[in-house]
Formats: structure tokens, C-alpha cells, sequence
């Protein structure tokens, strides 16, 4: 086995096994949005409705956001190889099962598989980063890793839509697996263990608050899609009440016991302002990649391949410039960029309450560039701020809280626009509005509750320090480490 590797022992470049990581977890991200496009063909091939082929995302999702929470306990307990090798080997087993799967149900399980794996390896990279990586360098890492955490959702409907144009369903599978399982090797012949795993119980009330709060949550939020109100809001409010007993329960371990998801990271003021602001601007990122390819499919009469082509240059954009803004982070500080990103994600979608039956296909395309490098410019910073916020036997659980806000905006950033676009839509077709115009018009209200919201990005931004102090030092912003880390 290779030595274990002591924290921030680099030599100015990405280590190697940061390098790693980013690809495994591009790899299986990447799964999260590569079946949008599929739901036709699984409906034809399967013999499923259209409601129940939306489970192959939608329980991906919930999988993620049930399993993420507990992560940050598991990291602490296992090994760097092992985390890895769980998660890739737990990835590739569900992704034989969706390849060969005989019925829908199949398909269903080999999906909720994957995604178990997938949940493990966004917070095992950020912790392994944050760990390895010393402060001056972290920018620059960060923005290679925005490649793998915030692209791969974006790049996963074209591919998909690519693979689709030549191929059965089934392909956006097979062709995953030889890539996923050559990563994997690769990884274990060259993965080094970072730090030491810690030992401990697991607290399996937290788990089942965790699983059924969380997962209840985000299902309650993906059900307002069906039109029904009085189900999803039951769901919803029952996921909200487990939530509420699932952070007591860590609060009493705080002080008893070993917490699930350790709550004291929300003690740093810039760690929680950064959470609020990757959160609302997720929600931002998401909803609109639900609305665009209605707006394009539907009243512009594109097909899924054209829609993922048109929205591609964004998604590289923001990869491509990872990298860069990570080094500016470095030299500059945080605010340089993210406050111009905030104002340019509320200008990106204050322009799409434009969008007409005839706006042009470059206008589109600027605003959605505009929109995916303003995302990228707020993101590389606010995860190197917030992390690095908090002392470094935190790092998994603050890891692991992004992580679960993420799958949480999503939800709901997917809830709220189609609600509030079917609401508007259904009520300007009772007043006797044509269809196509009602749509329209319900796609730009829906824009402009979501420019609304992406004003709190602005102030949360402002709010933001140019750098995190180190737990201990103070910047009027953090707490002394003593206080941050005692229970």
C-alpha cells in the first residue's frame, strides 16, 4: 500500500492525488443529468408513463442528498483507499446493473447504486483538498475541481443527447463503465492515504432522521413538478420536521456522544455566508437549465441534441476558466471576484425575463455564458472561503453539509420555476390567452423570481471576507478556534 502522505506536504503543484480525485468525481457527477434526455426512449423501451421515467433522476438525487449527510462521519473513520475504492466500487456496480438492467425497476435500483457512490466522492475531494493543499495554493486547485463539481451536471444532457442521436439508452452506460473502471484502477495504484481515520460509533437514529428527512425533503420539492400542491407540501413539511429532529439529535451528541454531521461549522460566520450563497446561486444554476430547454424545445421547436449544443459553450466556459479564476483567487482575494459574479448571475437571468418567441439564438448564448462564467467567477472562491473557514477536523463535515445544500437547491430551485411557470401559465389560459403565449409568459416570471433571488447572492457576496482567516485568527468575521470547536 503507498505511505500515507502528511496534510499540505506539496510542491506547489496539484497533487497527484487531488488530480485523481477530479476525475473519479467528474466521472460520477456526471451521471447525475446524463438520463434527462433518455426519458423518451426509456418510456418506449420500458413501457413506463412519463411521471415514473422522471424517477431516473429524481431518485438519483434522493439518494444523494440521504447519503451525503452521513459522509462526513465516514470520511473521518476510513481511510483515504478505502473511501475511494467503496465509492468507485459501489459506482460501477450500479452502473453494470442500469447497463444490463431487464426491466424499469432494475434500472431504478442500479441508479439509487450509483448515486451512493456518487455521494461519497464530491466530499471525499473537498476534504482531501482542503487537507493536502496549503492556503496560497487553494484557489488554483479549487478551480480545476469546479471542472468535476459544477460542469459535469451541465455537460451531462449533451452528452447523453449526443450518445442518443446513434444509440440505445443503454450505451450512456456501457460507455461509462470502461472509463469509470480505468479510473478506478489507476486511482488505487496511485491514491496515497491522507492523514489518520479516527475511530468511533455511528449513531443510526441520526441516520434514519438524516436519510428520511433530507430524501423526504427533496422528494416533497420534486413532486410540485405533477401539479398537485396538498401531497408535496405534506412531503415537504414532513421532511422539514424530520430535518428539525435530525439536527436536535446532533446538537445532544455535540455534548454526549459522537455527532452524524458535526453543526458547529455553522458557528463560522463566513463558513454559513458562503453556504447561503452557494446554495441560492445553485438554485439559480439549476432552475435555469430547467427552463432553457422547456423555452427551446417546446416554443422554439429544437430537438435535445440542438438544445445541448446550444448550451455547451457555457458549460465549458465555466470549466476553462476555472483554473484561471482559482489563480486570481490566489493573488487577489475573494471579492474581486465574487461580487462581480454575483451581479453578473443577477444580470444573466434578469436578461432571460426577455426571452421571446423570436429573440436570437446569440442573445441566448451571451446570456448563458454570461450566466455559467458568472457562476463559475462566485463558486472557486466561496468553496475556498467557506472551507477554509473552518479548523481542519471539519473539513468532512463542512464538505458534507455543501454537498447536501446542493442536492436541497437543486430540488427546489426545480420546484419553485415550475411551479410558479405552471401557475402563471394555467391562470393566463383560463383569461383566454393562447398556449404558446401563456408558456412564455409564464417562463418569464418564473426568470424573474429567480433574479429576484439571486439578489441575496449580491449581499451575501458583499458580506463575504477577501480571505478566510485560519480558526483562531480574528478578521471580525470568525470566531477563536476554541470557541468554534468547542461543543
Amino acid at each position: 500500500m503507498p505511505a500515507r502522505i502528511s496534510p499540505r506536504r506539496t510542491g506547489g503543484g496539484t497533487p497527484t492525488v487531488v488530480r485523481l480525485l477530479v476525475i473519479a468525481t467528474f466521472v460520477v457527477i456526471l451521471n447525475e443529468t446524463i438520463m434527462i434526455n433518455a426519458i423518451p426512449r426509456l418510456m418506449h423501451d420500458l413501457e413506463v408513463t412519463e411521471r415514473a421515467a422522471q424517477w431516473v433522476s429524481t431518485s438519483f438525487m434522493l439518494t444523494m442528498a440521504a447519503v451525503i449527510p452521513v459522509t462526513g462521519w465516514f470520511l473521518q473513520r476510513v481511510t483515504t483507499r478505502r473511501a475511494y475504492a467503496l465509492a468507485m466500487g459501489i459506482f460501477l456496480a450500479g452502473t453494470a446493473l442500469s447497463a444490463v438492467a431487464p426491466s424499469f425497476a432494475v434500472l431504478l435500483i442500479g441508479r439509487v447504486v450509483q448515486a451512493g457512490g456518487t455521494a461519497v466522492m464530491m466530499p471525499l475531494l473537498m476534504t482531501t483538498l482542503m487537507t493536502v493543499v496549503p492556503e496560497r495554493d487553494r484557489g488554483r486547485v479549487m478551480g480545476n475541481v469546479t471542472l468535476a463539481i459544477s460542469v459535469a451536471p451541465a455537460m451531462g444532457p449533451v452528452i447523453s443527447g449526443l450518445v442518443l442521436q446513434v444509440a440505445s439508452w443503454r450505451w450512456l452506460f456501457v460507455l461509462v463503465l470502461p472509463i469509470a473502471g480505468a479510473v478506478t484502477w489507476f486511482g488505487l495504484r496511485r491514491l496515497e492515504n491522507i492523514g489518520e481515520p479516527e475511530t468511533g460509533s455511528i449513531d443510526w437514529f441520526s441516520v434514519v432522521f438524516a436519510a428520511l428527512g433530507f430524501g423526504s425533503l427533496v422528494y416533497g420539492l420534486s413532486r410540485f413538478e405533477a401539479g398537485s400542491v396538498a401531497t408535496p407540501v405534506l412531503i415537504t413539511v414532513a421532511g422539514i420536521a424530520l430535518i428539525g429532529l435530525f439536527v436536535a439529535r446532533q446538537l445532544w451528541l455535540q455534548r454526549h456522544g459522537t455527532p452524524l454531521l458535526d453543526l458547529r461549522i455553522l458557528r463560522s460566520g463566513t463558513y454559513t455566508k458562503g453556504l447561503i450563497l452557494m446554495a441560492v446561486a445553485f438554485l439559480a444554476m439549476l432552475g435555469s437549465m430547467m427552463l432553457l430547454p422547456l423555452y427551446l424545445q417546446n416554443l422554439r421547436e429544437l430537438s435535445p441534441l440542438e438544445t445541448g449544443l446550444l448550451v455547451m459553450p457555457g458549460g465549458l466556459a465555466m470549466g476553462l476558466l476555472g483554473p484561471v479564476i482559482g489563480r486570481l483567487f490566489d493573488r487577489f482575494g475573494g471579492r474581486i471576484l465574487v461580487i462581480p459574479g454575483a451581479v453578473g448571475i443577477t444580470a444573466a437571468l434578469a436578461g432571460f425575463t426577455q426571452i421571446s418567441i423570436d429573440m436570437p439564438y446569440w442573445q441566448l448564448l451571451a446570456l448563458h455564458i454570461l450566466l455559467m462564467v458568472s457562476l463559475a467567477a462566485a463558486f472557486t472562491p466561496v468553496f475556498t472561503l467557506a472551507l477554509g473557514a473552518l479548523p481542519e477536523d471539519l473539513y468532512s463535515h463542512g464538505s458534507s453539509m455543501l454537498g447536501t445544500l446542493q442536492q436541497v437547491a437543486a430540488a427546489l430551485g426545480t420546484a419553485l420555476v415550475v411551479t410558479v411557470m405552471a401557475s402563471r401559465t394555467s391562470a393566463l389560459e383560463a383569461a383566454g390567452y393562447d398556449a404558446v403565449t401563456a408558456q412564455l409568459d409564464g417562463m418569464r416570471l418564473a426568470f424573474v423570481v429567480s433574479a429576484a433571488l439571486a439578489v441575496i447572492v449580491i449581499v451575501t457576496a458583499v458580506l463575504l471576507p477577501n480571505r478566510s482567516s485560519a480558526p483562531g485568527e480574528a478578521d471580525g468575521t470568525e470566531k477563536p478556534e476554541a470557541e468554534l470547536v468547542e461543543a
